[in-house]
């Protein structure tokens, strides 16, 4: 009894000294566009769509996972993979598009902050530019270790939606047969609805940033089942957060039949009907979001850039160690937090790039992943099953199709 106690505890600490890299991506795919989109699911299509978060946890466990394991076996990130394995030209296209995608992205993170500045009665122009000096700062001046630890801090803070979905009172019954029984309307604004959710899980920026997180933390292969809980768990956690955002929009909104297309609309709505208690903890969690992803957009960007362009890269090098990693990291922050800061900016146009962007890059970055976890050479016996491989490209099919669809959707109304 006592050595199995101990046993427990040994591992306990080993996980948690492991852990990271998963959690801190997946729960940054919560940001201010992904909140949007699940307030907007609730609100219109009430507890309808939980079910679909049961296969959205498949897919990104299998995806990342794959990342996780590339690490852990090459030590390499995913595009310095990807330039040694398909060429320099390959990657600089890749990297090109992925720049102009996080950066939209990043763009959107900054709006999110300014929304939540006006649901605190705060000016975005004193609240961005501060976010953006915090975001800035955090980087350039921690290591690793520190800057992982505000990230995980970042990510307890998500509990701030969980709170407000039991605050809204939802019939638990209801939500538990929604998540089990799949809810199917076959018209065109439900199933644009149901590509949005499951095409907001998973982003390429989430596969560049995984791998690069977990080479620069040094995992072992030894320790390597702890990382792919560590991937796990971050899939769960972030997909009950979701869950959450969805029953607290649907259980009040949706019930009194009030429309909303933004994340800062559901905050306000919410007010007269769940109480200020409610508001305060989902314009909180829009703000936390949203500081959290302007942090690791920019950041995921640098990263791989650098990687595939063979420069130094690494939170824990110096400025003179990686002048060109935290150059771009800085421009990234300076152009997405000025834009914001402009007059009448329209940040449709914005998302429906950023949209386009990860629609057009996603396809390649997974099939490049497939094909690196099963060479041989690079990942000997750790390469993918067959079941797995199986698995994979269904998954992997079911991202292309969504990707297109939404890249149709996006344009084509």
């Amino acid at each position: 009894m006592k050595r199995n106690l101990r046993k427990f505890w040994r591992n306990t600490l080993i996980f948690l000294s492991i852990m990271g890299p998963g959690i801190i991506t997946a729960n940054v795919d919560n940001d201010a566009g992904g909140i949007t989109t699940y307030s907007v699911a609730g609100a219109h299509f009430g507890y309808t769509l939980i079910w679909s978060f049961i296969p959205i946890i498949v897919a990104l466990v299998i995806i990342q996972e794959m990342c996780s394991r590339m690490a852990v076996v090459t030590g390499r990130g995913l595009a310095d993979l990807i330039r040694e394995e398909f060429g320099v030209k390959v990657t600089f296209y890749a990297m090109i598009v992925l720049i102009f995608s996080n950066l939209f992205n990043t763009i959107s993170e900054f709006a999110g902050i300014a929304a939540s500045a006006e649901l605190f009665g705060v000016s975005k122009y004193v609240l961005v530019p501060l976010c953006a000096i915090f975001v800035w700062w955090l980087i350039v001046k921690g290591t690793y270790k520190s800057v992982e630890k505000v990230f995980l801090l970042a990510c307890v803070f998500y509990l701030s939606y969980v709170f407000s979905g039991f605050l809204s009172k939802p019939d638990w019954g209801e939500v538990s047969k929604s998540s089990i029984k799949p809810v199917l309307q076959f018209n065109k604004a439900y199933l644009l609805m149901l590509m949005g959710v499951i095409g907001t899980t998973i982003a390429p920026w989430m596969q560049f940033y995984q791998q690069s997180s977990v080479v620069e933390k040094k995992i072992k292969l030894k320790n390597y089942k702890y990382s792919r809980l560590d991937v796990i768990l971050g899939a769960f956690v972030v997909n009950i957060v979701a869950i959450f955002i969805v029953i607290v929009c649907a259980n009040t909104l949706f019930k009194n039949g009030i429309r909303i297309e933004t994340a800062k609309e559901a905050a306000l709505a919410l007010r007269p009907l769940a109480g200020n208690y409610c508001f305060y903890l989902f314009a909180f969690g829009l703000l936390n979001a949203s500081v959290f992803s302007a942090c690791i957009l920019p950041l995921s960007t640098a990263y791989s850039v650098c990687e595939g362009m063979g420069w130094e890269v690494g939170v824990n090098r110096r400025f003179k160690e990686a002048p060109q990693f935290y150059t771009l990291y800085t421009a990234i922050i300076i152009i997405g937090a000025s834009i914001i800061l402009l007059p009448n900016v329209k940040l449709i146009p914005i998302m429906l790039l950023s949209q386009a962007t990860n629609g057009i890059l996603l396809p390649f970055v997974l099939i490049f992943m497939l094909l690196l976890v099963n060479n041989k050479r690079l990942m000997g016996k750790y390469t993918n099953s067959k079941i797995y491989n199986i698995l994979t490209i269904l998954t992997i099919v079911m991202m292309i199709g969504l990707s297109i669809a939404l890249l149709f959707a996006a344009f084509i109304k």
